[in-house]
């Protein structure tokens, strides 16, 4: 999930640069959104792991 996460954050900094606006901001609010998902599995996991 982490990778789709730094994907999502390459096209809204190229669609930026290349002024697309609607895009990257489409684009970069994807990006966070995995990447609050990413944390939150994450936190999980680890403690699953730790209670185990």
């Amino acid at each position: 999930m982490l990778k789709w996460t730094v994907i999502f954050i390459i096209i809204a900094i190229v669609a930026a640069i290349f002024g697309f606006g609607g895009i990257a901001s489409g684009a970069e609010s994807i990006a966070k959104i995995l990447f609050f998902i990413f944390i939150v599995l994450f936190l999980i996991s680890l403690l699953s792991r730790l209670f185990r």
